[in-house]
């Protein structure tokens, strides 16, 4: 008889604990107890893993541009190394017209992309020094900016690298392999692998660069550069003045 009491009060003590509330049905429990058991208890140390992991991925996507991407020299500060002795410098613009881009890309061998030509002249009192070409042409990603120094007579006096934003291929900023322009005209090929030696693992921003300055030397000759050993300077329309 005293086992059949205890037997009874455990039930009842089991029947006590999984009774229902007021407004809950022993089927909403059953769902709470199953959801209980299957949602995971949250690692707080995981959860820090995967926001590093996450970061670091980030910043490994990021770095190569942003390490690579570098401004050498500004506008401004070409001018003044290409052409320190000139007191004054006159900004140009020049819009090209249909015919004129089509004797460029004949001359050059290669496409004109751009509208016109930004360029500035460099002068000493009213001697016209040279001009300081601003230009730019597609790597094998991005953009090389770069500008060239044109004497009168249109020979290259100097090739500098403005900014470069390739993860490969900024040897052309050295010294070495821009001066092999100097003293370049129209006449000569500027062909890669040619009168123009390559640098290995630079090979695609070595040969867009040296069919830009190709392309600029043509452009110049042909429309932007001051008659040699006179003080006219061309006016923003395009034609001389004395």
């Amino acid at each position: 008889m005293r086992e059949t009491v205890e037997t009874v009060s455990a039930h009842r003590s089991a029947d006590t604990r999984l009774k229902p509330g007021a407004n809950e049905t022993g089927f909403s429990i059953c769902i709470k107890l199953k959801c209980a058991r299957a949602t995971p208890r949250s690692n707080p140390s995981r959860q820090r893993r995967r926001g590093w992991c996450v970061g670091l991925l980030v910043l490994v996507l990021w770095l190569p541009v942003a390490v690579h991407a570098e401004r050498y020299l500004t506008s401004d500060e070409a001018k003044k190394l290409c052409f320190p002795q000139a007191d004054r410098f006159e900004e140009r613009v020049h819009s090209f017209t249909v015919k004129q881009k089509k004797d460029i890309e004949k001359q050059a061998g290669s496409p004109v992309r751009q509208r016109g030509q930004r360029y500035w002249i460099a002068l000493e009192g009213t001697n016209v020094l040279g001009v300081l070409v601003a230009d730019h042409v597609l790597g094998k990603h991005e953009i090389i900016d770069y500008a060239v120094a044109i004497a009168p007579d249109g020979r290259v006096l100097q090739v500098e690298i403005l900014e470069f934003r390739e993860s490969h291929g900024y040897e052309i900023r050295g010294v070495k392999w821009r001066e092999q322009f100097k003293n370049k005209t129209t006449k000569d090929k500027l062909r890669l692998n040619g009168d123009i030696y390559n640098i290995s693992g630079a090979t695609i921003s070595c040969r867009s660069v040296s069919e830009g300055i190709k392309r600029v030397l043509a452009t110049c000759e042909l429309v932007l550069r001051p008659a040699p050993g006179t003080d006219r300077v061309p006016d923003k329309s395009g034609s001389t003045r004395n």
